[in-house]
């Protein structure tokens, strides 16, 4: 799915804008209110237009583009003749190529991931304003987008209660507040992603690779979280030259790019990725299929979406999603603070019934989770203003860690 991007700099000020975007959350209203204002912008007089045509021309006459300068020339003359109307593809390349995108001005371009959030927020409003009107007493809303809606629906609506996974209420300008009504829940990602980490080093996996989405706290966690757990395992069994490859892709779109850097990273030894990041989790999975890989899923259990999956660093949505309605019914609802989910009140984890290890057992993960329960394990969180673990995780002595920009 294409994403802002994939957006492609054209010549001046213009920019290419491939339909695919709405596949996202951006509505066709909006990229249809931004052509609509492209078209408005000032252009250019017809002497910039042919002062480029004459360096078009230089270029013919060197011999350093691969057209027929006679031949080039006869069609600008052709072309000035009808005075220089728009150009359309011809239908031989509209049949083999299907281009589908709209030309922006970039002063538009680059409001569009803004606009993204915007109408993505306001989708999610809409959704939780359905649920009330249809009579819904208690709301359960997943993820970053509804923390706005909530933020405005908790003092709205002081009679309905609110389930908020992955997310605290705040307004625009994140300044947070929790009511009674409202149940933020939040995961100790690092957790499951040290989990995750430490499982695939004792199932004997010493090249790995993390590919995250946006670089936002939860997935910083996972990151952190995972390289810290192969280093646990690593000395553990006296492993020596772990390696992780290490990247924010900056979306949480499967994109063609997300892909080839996977698919490059397995062609150059890296036997399993942790996919962190939405749908790049779908990008790294195709390039597992290809080169015949492995791959961690993220969030919930993603073993039924690829046979390449071989676990997944999950957050156990069931069981505090269970507790927060059961604490409802029973009058006992934990509104007005967050509460965290974590290994000790079996908040995140591995699926390990569905896990496609070799050599890492169910008693060495009991044991292993039962030191994170109980503390015997500290992990070290990221530094204010950092995503990079190399200059967070400076103790390692079994992990080398790649950290691509």
């Amino acid at each position: 799915v294409p994403s802002c991007r994939d957006i492609e700099p054209l010549d001046g000020l213009w920019d290419r804008v491939p339909l695919g975007i709405l596949a996202g959350v951006l509505t066709p209203a909006t990229l249809a209110r931004a052509f609509a204002l492209s078209a408005a912008m000032p252009r250019e007089d017809t002497a910039a237009l042919e002062a480029r045509l004459d360096v078009l021309r230089a270029l013919l006459a060197e011999g350093a583009l691969p057209y027929n300068a006679a031949e080039a020339e006869a069609e600008l003359a052709r072309w000035q003749a009808a005075g220089y109307p728009a150009c359309h593809h011809s239908a031989d390349y509209r049949a083999a190529y299907h281009p589908a995108y709209r030309v922006l001005h970039r002063h538009y371009t680059h409001l569009l991931p803004l606009l993204e959030t915007i109408d993505g927020a306001l989708a999610a409003q809409e959704r939780v304003l359905l649920a009330i009107e249809g009579g819904a007493k208690l709301v359960v809303c997943p993820g970053f987008l509804f923390e706005e809606p909530i933020y405005l629906a908790q003092d709205k609506y002081p009679d309905v209660h609110f389930i908020l996974l992955d997310g605290e209420p705040h307004d625009a300008d994140y300044n947070y507040k929790t009511n009674d009504n409202v149940m933020p829940i939040l995961f100790q990602e690092d957790q499951a992603g040290f989990l995750a980490g430490y499982a695939v080093v004792k199932d004997g996996y010493t090249k790995l690779g993390f590919m995250g989405g946006m670089a936002v706290p939860a997935v910083i966690r996972f990151g952190y979280g995972f390289v810290q757990g192969a280093e646990f395992a690593a000395e553990e069994d006296g492993v020596t030259g772990v390696e992780v490859m290490y990247n924010y892709t900056g979306g949480f779109a499967a994109t063609p790019e997300a892909q080839s850097m996977a698919a490059s990273w397995y062609q150059n030894g890296t036997e399993v990725i942790f996919g962190c990041g939405g749908a790049v989790g779908n990008s790294v999975m195709a390039a597992a299929q290809e080169k015949n890989a492995k791959v961690i899923g993220v969030d919930v259990d993603q073993s039924a979406e690829s046979e390449t999956v071989i676990t997944s660093a999950m957050k156990l949505l069931s069981n505090s999603v269970y507790d927060g309605v059961k604490d409802f019914y029973d009058g006992s609802f934990p509104g007005g603070k967050t509460s965290v989910f974590t290994v000790a009140n079996n908040g995140v984890g591995l699926p390990m019934d569905t896990s496609k290890f070799e050599k890492f057992s169910q008693e060495q993960y009991d044991a292993v989770y039962k030191k994170l329960a109980d503390g015997e394990i500290g992990l070290v969180q990221f530094s204010a203003d950092n995503n990079d673990p190399t200059k967070d995780l400076t103790d390692l002595t079994n992990t080398k860690v790649t950290f691509v920009e």
